[in-house]
């Protein structure tokens, strides 16, 4: 009779999604480092995956790693143009700097897509 392979020897294959909740879960258990690494692995197979971008920038922002959280607070911008809370981080982590001009032009920025969406909502039902 052959030996059977037990189901602990199949290797599983994680995809960006896994690497994104695997930082989350080190980040919310203060594991910083292991949270950048697990963004890092899912920015590999999607270097434009909006939702690391933004936990990674996070991330590094709260280990005050400002230069890299902007870095990648503008990589965000590029994958998410439309995306307020993008600007709003990259905003803070300029603050955060003591870059106040560059702060208030990004923060401008979420400010008018913030309109932009709010003008979108409040579309006119075309009732009298």
């Amino acid at each position: 009779m052959p030996p059977r392979q037990s189901q602990s020897q199949l290797v599983p294959i994680l995809n960006k999604e896994d690497f994104y909740n695997e930082g989350m879960e080190c980040f919310a258990n203060e594991k910083l480092d292991e949270a950048v690494a697990a963004y890092l692995r899912a920015l590999d197979e999607d270097p434009n995956y909006a939702d690391a971008l933004h936990a990674l920038s996070m991330t590094y922002a709260r280990q005050d790693k400002l230069d890299q959280a902007i870095e990648v607070g503008k990589r965000l911008i590029e994958a998410a143009p439309d995306d307020e809370l993008a600007y709003t981080s990259l905003s803070i982590f300029y603050q955060q700097k003591g870059l106040i001009a560059e702060a208030e032009a990004i923060a401008a920025k979420a400010r008018t897509l913030g309109w932009k969406r709010q003008l979108s909502e409040a579309k006119p039902t075309g009732k009298n």
